[in-house]
């Protein structure tokens, strides 16, 4: 477990805010969502640069304060990404302690192995079209439980490719069906891959895979942030 949080400890926050859960298993789900400010990673499709700089410094329990006023029992601690700050792993632990549902947005490129075992971790494995794939720490497989979930987000037909050798050769498939992992996720990257080719492909090459769209953008449109 992480070390407990201090009177003075903080975390840079960009925002917190109310919204329906639009990736994942958890998609369609009431959800409360702290988006921490910062990240070692430039995918070049990323969607939420606004998060890299600025933000507010707040402190844990403030942070804490504003998401019981929202009341939702699911949380989501995001980013940028958020485990790049000593204070995520506390903020988690104490969010669970809490009894919050919680749910942990990483690149993958961050150790996993500290974060409190009772999160749900949704963890991306950067496909080459990222820019970012040299940075998977393939090692986080192994912390990933039946709790887990793993996403490929797909850029090009090339990011398939890799992100279908990777399920396969890797026993992936095997480990959803076998309950040691929640579930895969494709993902296609908003006006970058055509929706439908992206499920007959799944289709044809009948992969164990979960198909999603991010429905937040269909509701409330790509541009649109705090949703």
């Amino acid at each position: 477990m992480t070390s407990p949080a201090t009177a003075t400890s903080f975390l840079r926050v960009t925002e917190i805010f109310h919204s329906i859960q639009g990736e994942s298993t958890w998609a369609g789900v009431p959800c409360t969502f702290v988006r921490l400010t910062g990240c070692p990673l430039r995918c070049v499709w990323c969607d939420t640069e606004y998060s890299f700089h600025g933000g507010e410094e707040l402190m844990l329990d403030d942070i804490m304060e504003r998401v019981e006023s929202i009341g939702t029992r699911v949380v989501e601690v995001t980013g940028g990404e958020p485990l790049v700050h000593r204070n995520a792993f506390v903020l988690v632990e104490r969010l669970l302690d809490k009894g919050y549902t919680v749910l942990v947005e990483t690149s993958g490129a961050i150790d996993l192995a500290p974060l409190d075992p009772r999160a749900h971790k949704i963890m991306d494995l950067k496909c080459p079209g990222s820019g970012e794939s040299d940075r998977n720490l393939w090692s986080n497989l192994d912390h990933l439980t039946e709790r887990d979930e793993l996403k490929f987000v797909i850029a090009s037909r090339a990011d398939y490719e890799w992100a279908r050798e990777v399920v396969l050769s890797r026993g992936l498939g095997d480990r959803v069906e076998r309950g040691t992992l929640r579930a895969l996720l494709f993902s296609p990257v908003w006006d970058a891959v055509d929706f439908r080719a992206l499920a007959e492909w799944i289709l044809e090459d009948r992969l164990p895979v979960r198909y999603q769209i991010q429905m937040h953008k269909v509701i409330w449109g790509p541009a649109t942030t705090g949703v």
